[in-house]
């Protein structure tokens, strides 16, 4: 019944993030175990939280085949919609985590680029965007790794008109998969089984 638990925030998704519930969690095992208490279950949630991110790249290699040289379109950096607040977010693992694979980034988010451009700089594979379809541009896919209002509402034809393949990985199951399949997208979401349109055969992905 507590709103701030409740089922506004159960939702599949690539982790929780922000300055608070990662630091309470550790404060409690911390203080847990100084009083001779060993908390698995804060453990386990720890263990899990961080293996969402994994999860989540392993859709996107099993999607993308190969990494190296991809370009990856980003919706959403802060660690939840309408905040321009980076801390531990785990879009920004993610982006590090795509970079190190070889990947070229374009990112986008409303509120949080002044922020996590101080540990995103822009480089070679690295720039953003000024809106959600300049993301787009020549993507390989876009990746979609927070929950703001506005991409729920994004005109997924234009969107989709300028990049190389329709292919959306969507880190927060903002969309309908029969409206991307309407829309001829390959659509890869949490927990619900893949969206490929009829020209599957044009697509880099491993099936």
């Amino acid at each position: 019944m507590d709103m701030r638990i409740g089922p506004r925030f159960l939702r599949p998704g690539i982790g929780y993030g922000g300055s608070c519930f990662p630091k309470d969690v550790a404060a409690f095992r911390s203080v847990a175990h100084h009083r001779g208490l060993e908390f698995g279950l804060l453990r386990e949630v720890e263990r899990v939280n961080a293996d969402q991110k994994r999860r989540f790249m392993a859709k996107v290699r099993s999607a993308l085949w190969t990494m190296r040289g991809k370009t990856i379109g980003i919706l959403g950096l802060a660690f939840k919609g309408e905040t321009n607040d980076i801390r531990e977010s785990p879009a920004i693992d993610l982006v590090k985590m795509l970079l190190d694979e070889g990947c070229c980034i374009t990112a986008y988010d409303p509120a949080a680029m002044k922020r996590a451009e101080e540990v995103l700089p822009v480089s070679a594979t690295m720039r953003y965007a000024n809106d959600a379809y300049a993301t787009a541009q020549n993507a390989d896919a876009i990746l979609l790794l927070t929950d703001w209002k506005e991409f729920a509402h994004l005109d997924l034809d234009r969107l989709g008109k300028s990049m190389r393949y329709r292919m959306i990985v969507d880190g927060r199951n903002i969309y309908d998969p029969d409206v991307m399949r309407e829309h001829s997208f390959a659509y890869i979401s949490i927990g619900r089984p893949a969206i490929y349109p009829e020209y599957i055969e044009d697509l880099p992905i491993a099936v």
